[in-house]
């Protein structure tokens, strides 16, 4: 992995639209959540069909039933099976689901979308770096670091093999906001992505830790994030 470009906080909408073509382009997002860069990124611009996958059946089906623009389609699925063709889609973007996929599918995942990847094409990898103020909040019941340092790994293992090109990597902060803790409850511990399971003291705790940062206009962090520009050669 060559030498990180250090940037500043930034909203990633400004970074992947600075870094990839995307109009006129059809592009594969996988784990697109309840679809917020899904809609962003279709209505970012001019000729873009963007089809964006999600493995949370729960999710899915409420993705199904949203109002959406033309140029969006939801597909059930993961990483690891692409319904795609091969060499048939211009972009692939990955927002924090890399680390979401089985550890020992992470290889063929990337092999996947190197599969449906036009020659040329780019994989726009966005993960959460093991760090920072809300990192410390979310480690008390859920301790991602282990999964992060093997999504990592895996990028730098494709990139070695000669699976992809590394074009750019990109160190940023993307600011983090909740109301107050009722939202971090909702949007973070009962996420159905993710089944956590909290016993009333880890709870406690949690609300503890986040209460430290809260303000009359809630709770605002700085993410350490990381993107890894991949092309398919």
């Amino acid at each position: 992995i060559s030498q990180a470009q250090i940037a500043e906080t930034l909203d990633e909408q400004t970074l992947y639209e600075s870094l990839l073509p995307l109009d006129g382009a059809t592009i594969v997002e996988l784990g697109c959540g309840a679809g917020l860069h899904t809609r962003n990124i279709a209505l970012g611009g001019a000729g873009r069909q963007v089809r964006a996958y999600e493995v949370d059946s729960v999710q899915h089906e409420k993705n199904l039933a949203a109002q959406k623009p033309d140029n969006i389609s939801f597909k059930f699925g993961g990483a690891e099976k692409i319904d795609e063709a091969d060499d048939s889609v211009d972009v692939v973007m990955l927002f924090k689901s890399l680390h979401h996929v089985p550890v020992d599918s992470m290889h063929s995942a990337l092999k996947e979308i190197h599969r449906v990847l036009k020659p040329g094409g780019f994989c726009y990898v966005s993960e959460p770096i093991f760090a920072g103020d809300f990192n410390e909040v979310l480690r008390l019941f859920h301790n991602e670091e282990h999964v992060r340092r093997c999504a990592f790994d895996a990028v730098k293992s494709a990139v070695q093999e000669g699976l992809f090109k590394l074009e750019r990597q990109v160190f940023f902060t993307s600011p983090v906001h909740f109301d107050d803790f009722a939202d971090l409850d909702t949007k973070i511990i009962q996420a159905t992505h993710t089944e956590h399971r909290l016993d009333d003291q880890t709870y406690a705790q949690v609300e503890q830790a986040f209460s430290r940062h809260l303000t009359d206009s809630g709770a605002d962090f700085l993410a350490p994030m990381r993107v890894d520009l991949l092309r398919k050669e």
